[in-house]
């Protein structure tokens, strides 16, 4: 994804939003901020430059089905910090992040529209999809919301079908792809690698007994999607540097019985301490599943095997 100047303002809600211009708004989740998602952004930014307006996204948090289906869980392609870093990216001007509540759910639609989008966003024209349903219920749709352009004087844009599935397709096949350790499909769909960022914490320091000293990566949030099991090749920066690695999603079973998942990381070309600092780890590709092998020599083989693996691709695709 294309870095753009713009330095990106967020708020943290409706009420805290503030600008001197009118806004070209569209609203949703943007999880995953992936290429259906790009083409709506600039869609938005090239509206957003011809009328002088500010462009301007509002997403919520937490995700409505968090809170209006307590038993629901839904897993995010990013948490809400990954989603804020890449919308920045995007040359967008503003950035309101509103706490979903059960509250804020029963506006009706027309108290959405007219406390919201007009009295406290100065909209001048929103971009949305045609199957965007609004309001206490959802029970409002797109005409509804042309209709209250027509009575309090903005625009409405309708993304075409064909944009609506680009998003929808690209959401699904993203997910069924870290499902099934597809990443390329994944990336391919997101237009940059996937990542999971969290804390280095200190696990059982199992890997540095046989020679392969790991991070173990924590994320806290429990939404958050984790791809497949198994063990993937991975980089990331540190202190500036790209370093590449092998990660192992998993439960180690060949040297622990307590059946609790981990992420950990071997960086191949890297040598300090990690430890309480926050790494992203983005995902290069899949080499295979984790399994259970009979000593911790044979382990130590395959995990050998692995590194051999990632040296290899890491060759072949970025260092020419």
């Amino acid at each position: 994804m294309a870095s753009k100047s713009t330095v990106l303002k967020i708020f943290n809600s409706i009420a805290d939003f503030r600008s001197d211009k009118k806004t070209i708004i569209t609203l949703g989740t943007f999880d995953g901020v992936h290429i259906g998602h790009q083409k709506i952004i600039e869609k938005l930014l090239s509206n957003a430059k011809a009328t002088d307006c500010e462009s301007l996204i509002l997403t919520f948090f937490p995700h409505p089905r968090m809170v209006l289906q307590e038993a629901s869980e839904i897993r995010l392609l990013n948490t809400i910090a990954e989603r804020t870093a890449l919308l920045e990216k995007t040359g967008l001007d503003s950035l309101i992040i509103h706490p979903f509540d059960k509250t804020f759910s029963r506006l009706s639609a027309e108290e959405f529209v007219k406390e919201i989008l007009v009295d406290k966003l100065n909209i001048h024209k929103i971009v949305i999809g045609h199957d965007h349903r609004f309001g206490r219920n959802r029970t409002a749709d797109i005409n509804d919301l042309i209709a209250f352009g027509e009575k309090y004087g903005f625009e409405v844009e309708q993304l075409s079908a064909q944009e609506i599935d680009a998003v929808s397709i690209s959401s699904t096949k993203i997910r069924m792809a870290l499902d099934e350790a597809n990443i390329s499909l994944a990336n391919e769909y997101l237009g940059y690698d996937y990542f999971l960022s969290g804390l280095v914490s200190r696990g059982k320091q199992l890997g540095r007994t046989i020679g392969f000293p790991t991070a173990n990566l924590s994320i806290p949030e429990s939404y958050k999607l984790i791809p497949k099991m198994g063990i993937y090749v991975v980089q990331s920066k540190i202190d500036g540097q790209t370093v590449f690695g092998v990660m192992n999603i998993g439960t180690n079973p060949t040297v622990t019985d307590e059946n609790k998942m981990s992420i950990e990381v071997y960086y191949l070309d890297f040598d300090g301490d990690l430890y309480d600092r926050k790494l992203e780890v983005s995902l290069l590709a899949y080499i295979r599943g984790e399994e259970k092998f009979e000593t911790i020599e044979i382990l130590t083989q395959k995990i050998q095997a692995d590194c051999d693996w990632a040296n290899q691709f890491i060759s072949k695709h970025f260092k020419h």
